[in-house]
């Protein structure tokens, strides 16, 4: 479930720009001073709805079909496409640590071999979370 899709209404602003609403997420809102920018904040601030209730063991809400939705005058539908495991990625980069048992032989070659044990690991659980 890394990638998900939730529509979104980009409601022209009075003062230019675009203000952006999400039909299955009314607390989230977020704005921006042209398409770009809006999509662009869009994906943030449903990536920080998203987290938020993902951390208050909230379920997502159900997402709507977005041909079920009528823009009102000046605003249009897009569908916001948010990847889960890319914004973890990109917003929680604090490191963690972790105490883990390995074979005494296997630590010896490792550290004869000048690996780096933190490397590996993320690379390794990298690899799998992807896979």
């Amino acid at each position: 479930m890394n990638k998900l899709f939730y529509p979104a209404l980009f409601h022209k602003a009075e003062e230019g720009g675009f203000w952006v609403s999400f039909p299955d997420i009314p607390e989230c809102l977020t704005q921006g001073d042209d398409i770009t920018q809006a999509y662009e904040m869009a994906v943030d601030a449903l990536g920080l709805a998203l987290t938020s209730r993902e951390e208050d063991k909230q379920p997502f809400p159900a997402v709507s079909d977005p041909t079920q939705i009528t823009p009102e005058p000046d605003s249009f539908l897009m569908v916001i496409e948010f990847d889960m495991l890319a914004y973890k990625k990109r917003t929680g980069s604090r490191a963690v640590k972790k105490t883990l048992s390995i074979p005494e032989w296997l630590n010896e070659a490792a550290m004869a071999m000048d690996l780096n044990f933190s490397q590996i690991l993320q690379e390794a659980l990298i690899s799998k979370i992807q896979a």
